[in-house]
């Protein structure tokens, strides 16, 4: 297949056509050509779209799709259909299904079921059987099957010494070790941000020190232990602090941030909309001010949608009992935009390809095609029919976003968003 693209802005830092507008002769996945004026050829796909601008394909470092086990929530094929089309050539998946992804068998059914789409699928196997916190899995026959990280999808490591010999362990074939951070005691039955909003509203809160006393746990861990650790979707200024201190040690600590923590606040609680109910919980301005900061001096190395499909009926419940979590790949580029600049967006959903240890090609001449195609400009209000996922419990429902996706290419596959 050949395609080429017109007028193209390139937004790729490392690219030597990086903010240059140019063509693209892409032949049989690779990048043939990059210049100016490329001459029509036969039997070529031409794409031509307003204020097009590319850069390298986008990664979401936590993506949760049900399937094996909750196809109702989204299947794997529908979800990297829904990924293609909100940028995303490539996700990684939690293993929070049914059976839980714990073994070389599960993270080879997923890695099969994704075959064929232009969107790869990179399983993160659980870094404890059954995701429960007693027996660490089977690491090492995941890695070898593909896994590409460890961890317990929103679960923290409440056994320190179990998370000591994980760290260790994976050293042996350079393992990377995700730790969601929660001390689930302190949380308790809390199920929103302990501030001004919760007090006023009624709702158990969770303090900011539940996910902080984690943080500092693991980093402690990580430095006696050495090896690499990735904190995923912090959410507070104390972690942020705390996470820095780390990397000015040496520490192989990366973090990430989910795209609600960046756009909104727990003001959005007021009116009970248990599609703003998320873990960790949506913190005040403060918080999300800091976090914003830490994007842009680069303490925080990437941003996920942590997009995680609910059934409807365990979202439409008193908010004290309804199940956290949104989708978000659908929205993730337009919210962004809101509060970041396009060149610090686009770094972010790239960088973490480098973290997991993902290929990432650069767009230059014969490099492999990997792209995201999208337009900066523009605004829009998010609604429900811009949610292509099976479950549609997005908590930017009816909020402004910029700019829009058109599609990828990738795997030799043009997909579009319409």
């Amino acid at each position: 297949m050949k395609i080429i693209i017109r007028s193209a802005k390139i937004i790729d830092s490392k690219s030597p056509f990086h903010n240059q507008t140019v063509d693209l002769l892409v032949a049989d996945g690779l990048i043939e050509k990059i210049g100016t004026s490329i001459l029509d050829i036969d039997d070529t796909t031409e794409v031509k779209l307003d204020n097009l601008h590319l850069s390298q394909g986008w990664f979401d470092s936590s993506v949760s799709l049900g399937e094996p086990g909750y196809e109702d929530r989204e299947t794997i094929a529908n979800g990297l259909k829904v990924a293609a089309k909100s940028g995303f050539t490539a996700i990684a998946l939690q293993p929070n299904s049914y059976p839980v992804i714990d073994n070389q068998s599960q993270v080879n059914f997923v890695k099969n079921k994704a075959n064929g789409f232009a969107t790869e699928l990179f399983p993160i196997g659980a870094l404890t059987k059954g995701s429960e916190g007693k027996d660490m899995a089977e690491l090492f026959d995941m890695k070898k099957a593909g896994a590409v990280a460890f961890g317990d999808y929103n679960r923290s490591i409440d056994n320190a010494n179990l998370l000591k010999i994980a760290l260790q362990y994976v050293q042996d074939f350079d393992g990377l070790v995700i730790t969601y951070a929660q001390d689930a005691n302190i949380k308790g039955n809390g199920v929103a941000n302990e501030g001004i909003v919760s007090t006023r509203l009624g709702l158990k809160g969770i303090p900011t020190l539940a996910e902080e006393l984690q943080v500092a746990r693991n980093l402690f861990l990580l430095e006696y232990t050495g090896g690499k650790l990735h904190i995923p979707t912090i959410s507070t200024a104390k972690s942020i602090a705390l996470i820095k201190e780390a990397k000015a040690k040496g520490l192989q600590v990366t973090c990430s941030v989910a795209v609600h923590h960046l756009v909104l606040t727990d003001e959005k609680l007021e009116g009970f909309d248990t599609r703003y109910k998320v873990t960790p919980p949506l913190r005040n301005e403060t918080d999300r001010v800091a976090l914003v900061n830490a994007v842009l001096d680069g303490t925080i190395d990437m941003i996920t949608s942590d997009h995680n499909p609910i059934d409807i009926e365990f979202k439409k419940m008193e908010f004290d009992t309804a199940k956290n979590g949104t989708v978000g790949l659908e929205s993730a580029f337009g919210a962004l935009l809101t509060v970041l600049p396009l060149e610090t967006v686009i770094e972010k959903l790239t960088l973490g390809k480098t973290v997991f240890g993902i290929e990432n090609s650069t767009i230059t001449e014969g490099s492999k095609a990997n792209f995201t195609l999208f337009t900066p400009e523009g605004k829009s209000t998010f609604t429900k029919e811009n949610i292509l996922s099976k479950s549609k419990n997005s908590a930017f429902l009816g909020t402004e976003i910029k700019g829009s996706v058109y599609g990828i290419l990738n795997q030799n596959q043009l997909i579009t968003s319409k």
